[in-house]
């Protein structure tokens, strides 16, 4: 109730406070909240230092190490830290920090991500990409109408070749950082357990690569617990590592050089390339790595926040490393030929053992922050259908982002074993891992930049700013590291092609499998003539008939019902549709439909990343019977009372009657007719098929009750 101009005592509202002590409440509620947020994102930002930063914050453990210096000078010290401050600032804060962090989709984040986002909002899907999933449903729901459309939109969406090669971009990028996952826990680890090398000589290679691979076996058997879990495990490791690193940066510069952030001005870095031309111009292969794991900031967006990110990154991560960097160059200044052990050299002795505990145990940490990520761009793909089906794992009730997938864990575990046992010199592991950090940051750059083009709608101007530099920037970089190719950078780009293969093989077999299925769908019309036109028994019992399409039935019902001559008298078609929330609500969970043919209906089966479809558990079968039982009753009519009793007594006396769980299982069918390229990709097709897991999810139909009915598609 307002009150009067001049009123000596205001009117109390319901709860017994006046007008103004009432919005003084709102300021105190409102206030409370955003304490609480401050805190939770404070309390998010210190679990980041535990997945997301340890790849990028350890890395003054093999920068110097790694590089080809001889005879190294003062200013050639002063020209590298100049280097690796601006890449730092440029692309670690700039980029990533305060751009690439707004281009998620749906809270996901990596270079997927960005074409997923794309997807969203322009027709380059060659396509549907996953018929069964609600989020895949909305993707074009932000589609540009036809008058808004830029030249470049249209130029994407009538190229074939265009959306093709934005499609290989994105998966060269994923496949890229996936090779980040497997160097980064063998270069971190073996830099860490090296430094038993300085105070015992007699420790061979041998040693160190064994001890490296006891570590990294424990790591990757604690992934099965989830990103929370490790996160409080491991981020005070983190918490130690990013405080006293920069504590020994700050006494390393003051004892030996005071001058040092002298270096960050640009013109050291002019001064440098003049005077080592060529020779500094291979050294970038070097200093690229200290910002590894910055793409992992990004690709691990679905564990945390953007905000949580930001904060750790900005006021903990980028000073830290500043700091330490400038500590080890200040004392490389002085002990000009240490750089091989650079890191390790420049702790004071008396704390040489306790950082040495704190850098192993950061170098484990270091792993997970790309095991996560690669875990993360699975998911992504794997969602999409751009990947061949493996276990995807919810380890949180309320993270969608929060994955763990078993089979990529234990991939990854043997690669990056292979890769210690294979290589053991930390250079040559350091070319590898120049090439896969610079590269999927180009890719990145680029597809940012359509991003911001035709998403955001940014002015040309800005994008601009934003492109052209970092292109110039990364593109030396990048040209740097292929001149290591020879001396290990070939192995990011085998394992990248192998992976990228893979996923083309998969796009290519499931986009032709959705073709024939398009042109051969069975409508209703369609599947009426057929009962009509043959002889068809129609079997007692209920049958669950599984299908991914939505809009029409599947061609393997056709070819069921004409060879087999039968339907049951009471068949559902089922489609399972996935929603990115943690849990659907049971009163939502099955949509029902009839078909307009006697006893056939339509089925959707929603659920969460957080549901669990257990036939047992959950009673499967009387959900979906007790919503059509709803459905029957509320769409009748009232014209015919004995027509209501017969259907709902049909349904009822089916269920007892026997329930049979029928899925289509379709290959290919490849004979000497069918091209040579088709041979090739259709045959590898259906091997990945084969062996990876049903689309159906695991909803543990009873084994006596399922039956697969094959049909075989023609090329």
């Amino acid at each position: 109730m307002d009150v009067e101009a001049g009123s000596p005592t205001p009117e109390l509202i319901s709860d017994g406070r006046s007008p103004s002590g009432k919005q003084n409440y709102g300021r105190d509620v409102i206030g409370q909240r955003n304490k609480c947020r401050h805190w939770r994102d404070f309390i998010l930002a210190y679990e980041t230092l535990g997945v997301v930063f340890g790849g990028l914050v350890t890395s003054p453990l093999y920068v110097y190490p790694s590089m080809n210096l001889n005879s190294p000078t003062e200013e050639d010290y002063l020209g590298i830290y100049s280097i690796i401050f601006w890449t730092l600032t440029l692309i670690g804060v700039v980029k990533y920090a305060c751009i690439a962090l707004n281009a998620d989709d749906d809270g996901e984040g990596g270079t997927f991500a960005l074409y997923s986002l794309l997807c969203r909002h322009i027709n380059i899907g060659t396509h549907k990409l996953k018929r069964a999933s609600l989020s895949m449903d909305l993707s074009h729901s932000n589609q540009l109408s036809s008058h808004e459309k830029s030249k470049l939109v249209k130029f994407l969406e009538e190229s074939i070749t265009a959306r093709r090669l934005l499609l290989l971009l994105a998966m060269l990028g994923m496949s890229m950082l996936i090779g980040d996952g497997i160097l980064t826990p063998a270069i971190s680890v073996l830099s860490a357990i090296d430094g038993l090398r300085g105070p015992f000589p007699s420790v061979n290679k041998s040693v160190v690569e064994a001890l490296s691979a006891i570590v990294l076996l424990a790591l990757f058997l604690l992934q099965k617990h989830g990103t929370a879990k490790v996160s409080f495990l491991f981020s005070p490791i983190m918490a130690a590592w990013t405080f006293t690193t920069p504590i020994i940066g700050i006494y390393s510069f003051l004892r030996y050089y005071p001058s040092i952030f002298q270096a960050l001005s640009p013109h050291y870095i002019v001064h440098f390339f003049l005077r080592n031309k060529g020779k500094g111009w291979k050294l970038l292969g070097g200093t690229i790595l200290c910002i590894t794991g910055a793409e992992a900031m990004f690709a691990d967006l679905g564990h945390f926040s953007k905000r949580s990110i930001q904060m750790a990154f900005l006021l903990t991560i980028y000073p830290s490393l500043v700091l330490t960097y400038a500590g080890q160059t200040a004392y490389l200044i002085k002990h000009l030929d240490d750089h091989i052990d650079g890191f390790y050299k420049f702790v004071p002795t008396p704390v040489y053992w306790p950082m040495f505990v704190v850098s192993t145990l950061a170098a484990i940490v270091a792993s997970q922050s790309l095991i996560s990520a690669t875990f993360s761009v699975i998911k992504q793909s794997v969602v999409l259908d751009y990947f061949p089906r493996v276990q995807v794992v919810h380890t949180s009730q309320h993270k969608e982002g929060e994955v763990y997938s078993p089979e990529t864990n234990y991939i990854l575990m043997v690669l990056c074993l292979l890769v210690i046992f294979g290589f053991g010199d930390d250079k040559v592991i350091a070319n590898a891992f120049g090439v896969v950090v610079i590269l999927v940051m180009f890719i990145t750059t680029f597809l940012l930049t359509l991003v911001m083009i035709i998403v955001w709608r940014a002015p040309l101007v800005i994008v601009m700013l934003y492109f052209i530099p970092f292109v110039i920037l990364e593109g030396i970089y990048v040209s740097a590291t292929f001149t290591k190719i020879p001396e290990g950078g070939w192995l990011p780009f085998v394992v990248s092609i192998i992976l990228a293969f893979m996923m083309f093989v998969w796009y290519y077999g499931r986009q032709r499998k959705i073709e024939y299925e398009i042109e051969n769908i069975i409508t209703v019309d369609h599947l009426k003539g057929l009962l009509s036109s043959l002889e068809i028994q129609r079997a007692t019992g209920l049958c669950f008939f599984y299908t991914n399409i939505q809009d029409g039935l599947t061609p393997v019902l056709g070819h069921y019902v004409s060879n087999m001559r039968s339907l049951h008298k009471v068949t559902i078609f089922t489609t399972f549709r996935y929603l990115m929330v943690p849990k659907v609500n049971l009163s939502e969970r099955v949509i029902i439909r009839k078909l307009g043919i006697d006893g056939l209906y339509g089925c959707i089966i929603q659920y969460g990343y957080a549901d669990s479809l257990n036939v047992e558990r959950d009673d499967y079968v009387s959900q979906v019977t007790n919503s059509l039982k709803e459905h029957i009753w509320q769409n009748f009519d009232g014209s015919s009372p004995n027509a209501l009793k017969e259907e709902i007594s049909q349904l009822a006396n089916a269920a007892l009657l026997g329930i049979v769980h029928v899925r289509g299982k379709t290959k290919f069918h490849i004979d000497k007719h069918t091209r040579l390229q088709e041979k090739i990709l259709l045959g590898f097709y259906e091997f990945l098929h084969g062996n990876c897991r049903s689309a159906l999810p695991a909803i543990g139909f009873p084994l006596q009750g399922i039956m697969e009915i094959g049909m075989l598609y023609k090329t």
